[in-house]
């Protein structure tokens, strides 16, 4: 999935959790609210009463976060770190660089504070000791660039938002300034200052507009598309590989239409209307599977903890 965390590098080892201030993996938690046993129990740096909780186990967000690495494409910077140090392209491991990536968001959103901690340090360390060559400046930079980071976070962010609410995700102008206000927490865990991000809906808009002159899609990196045709899936996941691609024809869709034309693709209303209309179908399909099948272990814990939460507050 989309994620500051989910560069696909290579590295070994794990590190401890940082205990730094702001901007160095110390981030604040969801520790203390009680279980649905009673007992204290640590949700990591969401937890049962946030917004996120309620929204990132759905399964539609799969979509989400396709769009999120598309939107990380627009990003010279960002593309390039990815391009000239990780598996992206390669068939053989371009399938675990997507596992590896996975795992970071599952962490990140549903983990313990231990464990969030522990992964947000080895991103960190792996984007530190990384860098990468700009042709647009003629210079190296390192993976941990924060005009890079910040550009993937906002991308995540808007992402997972914009296909939660079009998809019919009930979520209100409140719940979304709540959601961007939430995920300062997640960008701490990369390294980056909440300060540094935008707060409110309005203001990640606003960030996005403001970048918007400096993006465009690298010519060195192959179009999203094409790898889509020949995705790179273990056999023993074969039988999806025609899925893939309708998922990432459904995930540019529902870009912004500036963004799909940077990607040399149509950019109409019709489009709009067309992912607006499949993201809602395929949501409410979904929601007929039973939540035993529909949901992943992790957001099957996230919603009995949500439900108990909710409980309390009656």
């Amino acid at each position: 999935m989309g994620g500051s965390g989910g560069t696909g590098v290579r590295a070994g080892g794990e590190s401890k959790a940082g205990t730094g201030k702001a901007g160095t993996g110390k981030v604040g938690t969801g520790k203390g609210r009680r279980s649905s046993a009673g007992r204290h129990a640590d949700h990591g740096i969401f937890g049962p009463g946030s917004v996120t909780w309620r929204v990132m186990g759905e399964p539609i967000l799969m979509v989400g976060g396709f769009r999120a690495l598309l939107m990380q494409g627009l990003h010279p910077r960002a593309m390039r770190g990815v391009l000239q140090n990780s598996a992206l392209l390669d068939p053989a491991e371009a399938w675990a660089r997507f596992q590896r990536t996975t795992d970071f968001v599952r962490v990140r959103t549903f983990g313990t504070t231990a464990e969030v901690a522990a992964a947000g340090a080895r991103v960190r360390r792996i984007h530190a000791a990384l860098t990468a060559f700009d042709p647009d400046r003629d210079e190296r930079f390192r993976l941990d660039d924060p005009d890079a980071l910040r550009w993937v976070h906002v991308g995540e962010v808007d992402s997972y938002l914009s296909v939660a609410r079009r998809a019919g995700v009930s979520l209100s102008d409140a719940d979304a300034d709540r959601f961007v206000a939430e995920w300062r927490r997640a960008a701490e865990v990369v390294g980056l200052r909440p300060d540094d991000v935008p707060g409110t809906f309005a203001e990640l808009r606003d960030y996005m507009e403001e970048r918007r002159p400096d993006l465009y899609f690298v010519p060195e990196a192959s179009h999203p598309l094409l790898l889509a045709l020949n995705a790179p899936l273990p056999l023993r996941l074969a039988p999806l590989r025609a899925l893939v691609p309708m998922i990432i024809t459904l995930a540019f869709a529902s870009l912004p239409r500036w963004a799909r034309r940077l990607y040399g693709l149509p950019a109409t209303p019709i489009g709009d209307l067309w992912a607006s209309a499949t993201l809602r179908t395929l949501h409410r399909g979904l929601g007929l599977v039973p939540a035993q099948m529909r949901y992943s272990p992790a957001a099957l814990r996230a919603r009995e903890a949500v439900a108990a939460y909710d409980a309390l507050r009656a």
